[in-house]
């Protein structure tokens, strides 16, 4: 069925009502930054006093109104594709493929005192803060039989990384990076970075952060495995991914009063930050790429960004190759992420007059009864489709000889993600249904009957791209 431009757009978005923020006469007032935890969260804005990411770049964009680069990406259909002589070719070109498959990794949770598991009033161990109960319970992040658990899984994918969740210098994440890469080392799996938004002053510390982790976690550890992926000449070199790179400057709420958007960072300022980690680490590795979570066109190459990673699992498959196609005009360099979906858990407290809106079940998830068994096979259903549709489109638009990345010999596939929990696209297993307990059954937790069906999946399509 044809969409119509509002409902592409709203889906796009991923957020009901998102696009009517600001109706039509409505005047514009500027307000200041709201103090409150829960007034940012509402306007989408960053907490990083409890590591709440905030919206990405692209739907920061859309909340302000500005949907240019999704309104002109055409819906391509699906190309037909051969896995084994993908693969094959692949396998040709890049001598280390294992290390272009990414999983988004978030080392955020801890159980004494609980943090994340207890997002938005959530009370563990039997409510957690997500609509899926975890095959190992809510575990914490620096508790070695956990990572170790979680590398097996991963090396037994097929992927070779993962792009660690990073919060700063000192924080909570960074004291957990050196148990999480002795683990990952002894599974031959290598470590890299995504930078979050632990700042407003998000250019300011770009440079000096990117130079941390190399030096913390590179120089010091004689690079034992730092992610140094290979281009298909061979030539080596580190990769950053950031969260919330390009975001408006203002943004208006449902009741037409616009805020200023307190981690604005205009293009100048990360063209300055790029071009400085450029420059210090010119001549020690044969590039670095940095990659920004942005569909737009204009800031992102403005920025010194090498081209664009998004996480938006809302943004689907089929807009993809006209993104391609954009950065390919523009000479930049693109991953789309391999995802199951999205399935966030709800706020189960909002301010009155809040312009909170619950996140949308994609794909198509809003009207399945979880608490039948019919539902949750339609459920898993869904999530596979996605999971197939998602990891075909962005390994076909990376090896599309007529596109950027394969004229430049690029190759990066992020998937979305190990164990993102609160927005339900995790791979790492969950408990099957069979096995929740009564009292864990009575949250009305999403879980398949089958709890590692997402990663068996994964594994069986890696197996015959990466070998």
């Amino acid at each position: 069925m044809a969409l119509s431009r509002r409902e592409f757009l709203v889906r796009a978005a991923g957020v009901p009502g998102l696009l009517a923020a600001r109706p039509a006469g409505w005047p514009a007032r500027a307000g200041a930054v709201p103090r409150s935890t829960l007034s940012r969260q509402a306007l989408g804005f960053p907490v990083p006093g409890i590591q709440w990411r905030g919206d990405s770049s692209v739907t920061s964009a859309l909340r302000a109104g500005d949907v240019r680069a999704i309104a002109r990406a055409p819906i391509a259909p699906l190309a037909s594709f051969d896995w084994d002589a993908v693969g094959e070719g692949l396998r040709g070109r890049f001598r280390d493929l294992r290390r272009h498959v990414v999983f988004e990794y978030y080392p955020w949770y801890r159980t004494s005192p609980w943090q994340h598991w207890n997002q938005d009033d959530r009370v563990p161990p039997v409510d957690v803060a997500s609509n899926y109960m975890p095959l190992l319970g809510p575990y914490d992040s620096t508790d070695a039989a956990a990572v170790e658990r979680h590398a097996e899984w991963i090396a037994a994918s097929g992927a070779g990384a993962v792009n660690v969740s990073w919060w700063g210098p000192g924080s909570d994440t960074d004291r957990a990076v050196p148990l999480i890469m002795d683990v990952m080392r002894a599974h031959d799996i290598h470590v890299t970075f995504h930078l979050e938004p632990y700042t407003d002053r998000r250019a300011d510390v770009y440079a000096r952060d990117v130079f941390y982790l190399l030096e913390e976690y590179g120089r010091k550890r004689r690079w034992d495995c730092f992610l140094l992926p290979e281009d298909a000449s061979g030539r080596s070199g580190p990769v950053f991914k950031s969260f919330r790179t390009i975001v408006p400057e203002t943004s208006t709420d449902c009741h037409g009063v616009t805020h200023v958007v307190p981690d604005h960072t205009p293009a100048s300022a990360w063209r300055l930050a790029t071009d400085t980690v450029r420059e210090r680490l010119r001549g020690e590795f044969d590039h670095v790429t940095l990659l920004a979570d942005s569909l737009d066109f204009g800031e992102t190459p403005a920025g010194g960004f090498d081209g664009i990673a998004i996480y938006d699992n809302y943004v689907e498959p089929p807009l993809w190759r006209g993104f391609a196609t954009e950065c390919t005009a523009r000479g930049l360099v693109y991953s789309f992420n391999v995802n199951p979906g999205f399935d966030g858990i709800v706020a189960r407290h909002v301010e009155p007059g809040s312009c909170y809106r619950p996140p949308r079940i994609v794909p198509d998830g809003d009207a399945l009864d979880w608490h039948s068994g019919a539902g949750r096979t339609k459920g898993v259903l869904l999530s596979k489709g996605r999971i197939r549709d998602s990891l075909q489109t962005t390994v076909g638009l990376q090896t599309d000889a007529a596109l950027g990345n394969a004229k430049k010999g690029f190759f990066l596939v992020y998937v979305n993600s190990f164990n993102e929990w609160h927005e339900g696209h995790q791979f790492e297993p969950m408990k099957s249904y069979s096995d929740l307990r009564p009292d864990e059954r009575a949250i009305g937790y999403h879980n398949a009957f089958r709890g590692g069906y997402r990663m068996d999946l994964l594994r069986g399509y890696l197996q015959r791209l990466v070998g």
